[in-house]
């Protein structure tokens, strides 16, 4: 199967567990439900389940077990956008080309479609047969020590000039450690041993950082209408990124190091790794 019918396909069949999943926009209540729905369905790359797929298949897991952890990493994600856009946060009014769930429908109910989106994902791992070692490495992505501790770090940023250890830092947790999760989630369900989940875990270090600096640099150079959110507010917000600190230029010669750094990572498993790679290129390479 070429790349993009895999990637196509995975992202087709995430879409349909994850509206297997989500509840049912006619059951109470329904108009969270239906915001649920919204902010969750038709729409965004999949790029971490693609991610958690990719791994997984490294070690011939069943795709219908990758399925369930490729939905619980998809799902704190997609509560994280939901809560990272909320007028408190970043305060943007578009995302993944229409309006942002507190635009749609209220504030009250953005926060609380994040919040039962972060219990979902959860409760879908538990229910479907995720091990405790894999509902606490999602936790641990998810909360204080990652993704939310991230964000933190990212708003107390705003308006400083930080080093590129810091901006990394920042960047190892906020985006990283979700990335991170994808790529373990999807080893641990095909039973990958310590050893390969530790260089596992290298090759989605440099990958998490290489979707930052890619997401800075399109922030800068594309439009609005190419990305499905608003462009240029990193800039409006006087936010620190790579792109801010070391210039379009440098930015792009990161980019490309942090790229051969990820498949160097991915050596040792030859073939069995070729979607992870494709996915670093594609990952490298996007453009929305």
């Amino acid at each position: 199967m070429t790349f993009p019918a895999w990637m196509s396909a995975v992202q087709a069949r995430t879409e349909t567990a994850l509206e297997r999943m989500l509840p049912s926009a006619s059951a109470a209540p329904a108009r969270l439900h239906e915001a649920i729905r919204y902010a969750t369905l038709g729409g965004g790359k999949r790029v971490r389940p693609l991610l958690c797929h990719g791994a997984g298949e490294v070690f011939g897991a069943d795709p219908v077990r990758l399925d369930v952890a490729a939905c619980a990493v998809e799902l704190i994600h997609v509560y994280s956008l939901v809560h990272d856009d909320l007028p408190c946060m970043d305060n943007d009014a578009l995302r993944r080309g229409k309006p942002t769930c507190h635009v749609e429908y209220d504030e009250a109910t953005a926060l609380l479609v994040g919040d039962a989106l972060q219990a979902l994902a959860f409760h879908v791992l538990a229910e479907h047969g995720g091990s405790a070692p894999m509902v606490a490495l999602l936790a641990q992505a998810a909360g204080s020590r990652g993704m939310a501790g991230g964000q933190a770090i990212d708003l107390a940023a705003v308006g400083k000039t930080l080093t590129v250890e810091e901006l990394e830092f920042m960047h190892i947790h906020k985006t990283g450690a979700l990335i991170r999760a994808a790529v373990l989630l999807g080893a641990e369900t095909g039973g990958a041993d310590s050893e390969a989940q530790r260089r596992l875990g290298q090759f989605a270090a440099r990958a998490g950082l290489l979707f930052q600096v890619v997401d800075d640099i399109l922030d800068a150079e594309a439009s609005t209408a190419t990305l499905g959110k608003t462009a240029g507010k990193d800039a409006a917000q006087n936010k620190p990124t790579y792109v801010s600190l070391l210039g379009v230029a440098r930015a792009k010669e990161m980019a490309a190091e942090l790229r051969a750094q990820a498949k160097a990572a991915l050596t040792d498993f030859g073939e069995r790794a070729r979607r992870l790679v494709q996915l670093t290129d594609y990952i490298a390479e996007r453009s929305f």
